[in-house]
């Protein structure tokens, strides 16, 4: 039976992370490795991680160097086969998810697996937003403004091992850089599991203004030439019209 381990880093999340937290220790996979990486909370945010004791595999809180460092604090923790992050803000779908993902890692062998997501509502995560409809990976397709859904990303530890964590140079992008350098530059094999697994509440970082937009495609565009690979100037543009089709795809769910 594979070993999955979920990282969730989180920083004055008192707000949701009960919510995330719950979505792990619920789920009926067996083989579960549980991390919360927290950066040294103000709020009641460590009070609610220790009171679900040893559902938690492992927790730390300590000031970090922000979201991607306390990442790669948690990758390095990691003992399971595939590392993935849920984020303080986002869910699990369904209970099975893990089983899902874990069925179908068992059946391809493949290095990587990414899903689908749904943009939720931030105060009613059961109004979808958004739809993130990913499909099968082909070589050259990010450059045409494809992404996985990072979330939804799960990747063999020894790729983490072999090919690096987070480029904490990127402050907006390093998620993207991170797939990008795997599946693009490093050509790690990859599956698609054609269903939504993750709900994500609006209103992220890297959304949450127009400038973080802008520099987030600004990092994305560097992220090509971090790893020698050609893209058009008019990438930026290429990027958001998925995002913009996003809000009239439907669900498969």
């Amino acid at each position: 039976m594979l070993k999955i381990s979920i990282i969730t880093v989180c920083y004055n999340s008192e707000k949701h992370i009960k919510t995330a937290i719950e979505s792990v220790i619920n789920q009926t996979y067996s083989n579960i490795e549980y991390i919360v990486v927290d950066g040294a909370s103000k709020d009641a945010t460590v009070d609610i991680i220790k009171s679900y004791g040893d559902k938690i595999t492992k927790f730390v809180s300590e000031p970090d160097k922000g979201i991607y460092d306390a990442m790669n604090k948690g990758f390095q923790m990691a003992t399971g086969d595939y590392l993935a992050v849920l984020n303080s803000d986002d869910l699990y779908i369904h209970n099975e998810v893990i089983e899902w993902v874990a069925k179908e890692l068992e059946n391809k062998k493949t290095d990587s697996l990414f899903a689908d997501l749904i943009y939720v509502d931030e105060h009613n995560t059961d109004k979808k937003v958004r739809y993130w409809k990913s499909n099968e990976f082909v070589t050259g397709s990010f450059k045409k403004g494809w992404h996985p859904a990072h979330p939804t990303f799960f990747v063999k530890n020894k790729v983490y091992k072999k090919y690096g964590y987070f480029d904490l140079s990127f402050k907006l992008a390093a998620d993207f850089e991170l797939m990008l350098r795997f599946l693009e530059r490093y050509q790690i094999s990859s599956c698609y599991l054609p269903k939504p697994i993750i709900k994500m509440r609006l209103g992220g970082t890297t959304n949450k203004n127009i400038k973080n937009i802008y520099n987030q495609n600004i990092e994305c565009y560097r992220a090509f030439k971090t790893n020698h690979l050609k893209v058009s100037i008019l990438y930026p543009a290429f990027r958001l019209i998925p995002k913009f089709l996003q809000f009239f795809t439907k669900s498969n769910e």
